[in-house]
């Protein structure tokens, strides 16, 4: 009897951790389908959403959904940031799961990766803003230096660009702690070059123009000072 004992008290002690595993597992059953849902949810609502204020409109100015395309991707920024959205409910879930069953080597894993995800949408959005701003300063450069009479005008405008999306990429890597000193340096070493870039130009194409501002300023100042005659 007692050896028949020793045999089944395994068997005993599996049937209770058993009995104890499977409602921990099927209430992760249900927080993974309730958590999908939600995702699926939330990510239809944040792109209505993106596009019920016209962020969709302000990346299509930007030129970065131009860019995805170029670079084979089928999206556009509103639905990138719609699929980091979806992600981000369904690593949260995840967790929350995980956790009901006691992996919590898992769930530190999936916390980290959860932590990353907010900073990837803050850095992308940064990237929006920025090639926005980074348009208008080469447009507005270009036209400026148009109506003064700049030969290289357009290229002058896409230094400025280049100029300004240089600083923006460095501040997106630096919200994703991926720079270092040596990006740090080099980034100065190029905007330094760039900047002198553009003073030099700016004052080589705008001799003419301001020497015939000056000629017609000492016109006008002649023409007061002559007495009446």
């Amino acid at each position: 009897m007692e050896q028949m004992s020793m045999v089944l008290e395994p068997v005993r002690v599996f049937m209770v951790e058993l009995g104890h595993f499977v409602p921990r597992l099927l209430l992760a059953l249900a927080i993974l389908v309730a958590g999908w849902l939600i995702a699926k949810g939330l990510r239809l609502g944040a792109v209505k959403a993106l596009r019920a204020v016209n962020f969709n409109v302000l990346t299509d100015k930007a030129g970065v959904d131009s860019a995805l395309r170029q670079g084979g991707v089928a999206q556009d920024m509103t639905a990138i940031l719609g699929i980091l959205v979806y992600w981000a409910i369904v690593l949260t879930t995840l967790v929350i799961a995980f956790n009901t069953l006691g992996l919590t080597h898992v769930t530190d894993l999936l916390q980290q990766i959860l932590l990353f995800l907010p900073k990837v949408i803050v850095a992308l959005l940064l990237l929006v803003i920025g090639a926005y701003f980074a348009r208008f300063v080469a447009t507005s450069v270009e036209a400026y230096s148009r109506n003064v009479g700049i030969a290289e005008a357009a290229v002058l405008g896409q230094l400025s660009f280049y100029a300004i999306m240089v600083f923006v990429v460095l501040m997106a890597l630096e919200q994703l702690n991926l720079t270092g000193d040596l990006v740090r340096y080099t980034f100065l070493i190029v905007l330094t070059g760039v900047v002198f870039g553009l003073a030099l130009a700016f004052g080589l194409g705008g001799q003419k123009v301001a020497a015939g501002i000056l000629e017609r300023w000492r016109e006008r100042r002649a023409a007061s000072d002559k007495p009446p005659g």
